[in-house]
């Protein structure tokens, strides 16, 4: 049953982003993590998310306490880039012709690095205002703003063109989402064909329940940690088939393991994560999807 509304009422406009999102938005847009930014200032590229592969423990061995840091620092953001490049590479193949969409883009480094790999067009989209507006600025500074932009946007609504994508992404971003929401829009986004790609940290379902250690990690970035399950029904529910997947949980290790030991990035938040991955209860994967 409609009920009409009252003669001289209006109604009231729906917000493009719930409650939650709005707390998000306003986490990230007051957030200056030098974890996040230290490590971006190397190259500016911002990397709003971990790193794989061997790390070289030999910078915790510089006797000097200033150059230890700069070691440290560096080695952090080197794992980082691999994975954003790891990322990239299973995106392709793409060419300059190509646009791609970046979905929770953070401070922009990941659209960038698919720009500088293929030549192609990139949107990226971030609930915060203040991220949209840093990414952006990098990229005129790397005179590409007219190749790679940044949009304060909702990435479950987020007004792009439907079909106009050849491949999207999101890196450690769907927690903060539902799932079936986001892959709805994805594909939406993608022409048929195009390809997603997914990084993220999610429970094990052979596990049980999220563990202790999976609480505190939402308790600590205000997000909510999916099954790893969840990620296959809801790609199947729309029309996202998964064509590679890939386990990088020990390849996390050596990073968290580094990290925990750089006093001036440690967030305080990295023996949780190293337990949940030892004990079996978290993993970091990566999944790639064609669009069907």
């Amino acid at each position: 049953m409609t009920i009409a509304p009252e003669a001289g009422t209006t109604t009231a406009p729906v917000p493009s982003q719930s409650t939650y999102q709005t707390r998000v938005a306003d986490y990230w847009n007051a957030e200056e993590n030098p974890v996040n930014l230290e490590l971006g200032k190397i190259d500016d590229l911002y990397h709003h998310h971990y790193g794989i592969g061997e790390a070289d423990r030999s910078v915790l061995d510089e006797p000097d306490s200033l150059r230890r840091r700069e070691r440290i620092t560096a080695e952090l953001h080197r794992l980082e880039h691999a994975q954003a490049e790891l990322l990239a590479e299973r995106l392709g193949p793409l060419t300059p012709a190509d646009r791609v969409f970046d979905a929770g883009c953070g401070r922009g480094g990941g659209s960038v690095v698919a720009h500088l790999r293929y030549g192609c067009q990139a949107d990226g989209v971030t609930i915060s205002a203040k991220q949209a507006e840093f990414a952006n600025e990098q990229a005129r500074k790397r005179d590409i703003d007219d190749q790679v932009r940044y949009h304060c946007r909702n990435m479950l609504d987020t007004g792009l063109p439907s079909g106009a994508f050849a491949a999207s992404w999101n890196n450690e971003s769907t927690m903060y989402v539902e799932l079936d929401l986001l892959f709805a829009e994805h594909a939406r986004l993608l022409r048929r064909g195009g390809r997603y790609v997914v990084i993220t940290g999610c429970y094990n379902d052979t596990y049980g329940r999220a563990s202790r250690e999976v609480s505190l990690i939402n308790a600590h970035y205000i997000c909510d940690i999916h099954p790893r399950s969840a990620y296959f029904r809801a790609m199947a529910r729309n029309r996202l088939v998964p064509v590679h997947v890939q386990d990088l949980t020990e390849a996390t290790l050596p990073y968290w393991e580094l990290r925990r030991e750089a006093d001036h990035l440690v967030t305080g938040i990295e023996d949780t994560f190293l337990t949940a991955y030892r004990n079996g209860s978290f993993q970091y994967l990566l999944i790639a999807a064609d669009r069907v």
